[in-house]
């Protein structure tokens, strides 16, 4: 049986993340923290073999809570779950111990399959991080910046800043006083001016082409 603890600050995907987990015959649920702080003392109570981490919480970078686990259990596994693409997160968090890393927009229903392919040594992570990755990796070429390139409106930007926090096109309407209609078509043109079809590749491409901040 694999042991397992969450670290995730919105209830409702903890609640599916603690389902999905519940109908798996091989991993359980031992822990759960929604903070940095409550997270710490997860961590220092130990008894998981797996930890699944997000990275924004509300008081503070999940880094420093894979940091603190990895420190403490170099045995267990950690595997990061979170919104963010933007590839200084990606790095922090691999750096300070993650051997994976998922994408929210993903299927919760594959993070039980994540949670035995880390604690098989494997290192599951979205392919769009595998693209962050590799492209990393690669050789720096200087690129002259694009001239064709459609900038975010102001509002576009706001819409995507609060869907890489993880709200609803409906949280954003009422955050925003505007339609739920009104937000999806803001994302269609997010869409089409970044080249993307997901929540996670728009927040990717625009962080990095520096229409966004995310930190």
């Amino acid at each position: 049986m694999i042991r397992t603890a969450i670290i995730e600050d919105d209830p409702r995907i903890s609640a599916d993340i603690a389902e999905v987990i519940r109908q798996a015959d091989d991993v359980e649920l031992v822990a759960s923290a929604g903070s940095v702080a409550t997270g710490c003392k997860l961590i220092d109570e130990g008894g998981f073999d797996v930890l699944v981490c997000d990275l924004g919480l509300p008081d503070g970078d999940g880094a420093t809570l894979i940091r603190k686990a990895a420190a403490q259990y170099p045995d267990i596994d950690i595997l990061v779950l979170t919104m963010f693409a933007d590839h200084h997160k990606v790095l922090d968090a691999i750096r300070a111990g993650a051997r994976g890393y998922l994408l929210k927009d993903q299927k919760l229903g594959e993070c039980v399959a994540a949670i035995r392919e880390v604690r098989n040594g494997g290192s599951p992570i979205s392919p769009i991080i595998a693209r962050l990755l590799l492209k990393e990796l690669a050789p720096q070429e200087a690129v002259p910046a694009s001239t064709s390139e459609e900038p975010l409106s102001d509002r576009e930007k706001e819409t995507l800043h609060l869907l890489s926090r993880g709200f609803t096109y409906s949280e954003c309407a009422e955050l925003m006083g505007i339609s739920q209609h009104t937000v999806g078509t803001h994302v269609k043109h997010i869409y089409r001016k970044l080249e993307v079809n997901s929540r996670a590749e728009a927040v990717f491409e625009a962080s990095n082409r520096g229409m966004l901040d995310i930190r």
